[in-house]
């Protein structure tokens, strides 16, 4: 997995789904490099192996070039249990759908979504997510 986009992100990678990867909940977004942004598509309200179900159903719908995650650390950095947890999420990601997955400093993006007044804010989270992934791609 890589943590920094700028200039690792190949070219003919296009189009993203992103993750706000939550134990219970997990937001998705779709986007593309060429228009340089985001689109909430939901959550996926299970755990475990359902979530993945659920995933390949999206990545089957969307056909995802490669998969954003957010990684959450605290304000000053550092890493703790969650940041772990989707650590992982994102290598079952690349382990069970052959993508590449990228990762993205998530830090206060559900605050920013529920202060936008997101009716979904795992979704709108994701989204938040991808912008700022693909505002740092050329």
């Amino acid at each position: 997995m890589s943590s920094t986009p700028e200039n690792t992100v190949p070219a003919q990678h296009q189009s993203f789904l992103a993750f706000d990867y939550g134990l219970k909940r997990t937001g998705v977004a779709v986007g593309n490099r060429l228009m340089k942004s985001a689109t909430p598509q939901g959550t996926i309200a299970a755990e475990g192996d359902a979530r993945f179900e659920h995933i390949a159903k999206r990545i089957k719908e969307w056909q995802p070039d490669a998969l954003v995650i957010g990684v959450p650390t605290h304000p000053d950095g550092g890493e703790h249990e969650n940041t772990l947890r989707a650590r992982k999420f994102g290598r079952q990601l690349r382990g069970r759908f052959g993508l590449a997955v990228y990762e993205v400093d998530e830090r206060y993006t559900t605050t920013e979504a529920h202060s936008y007044g997101a009716k979904d804010a795992d979704a709108a989270a994701a989204a938040i997510i991808l912008d700022q992934f693909l505002r740092n791609i050329p």
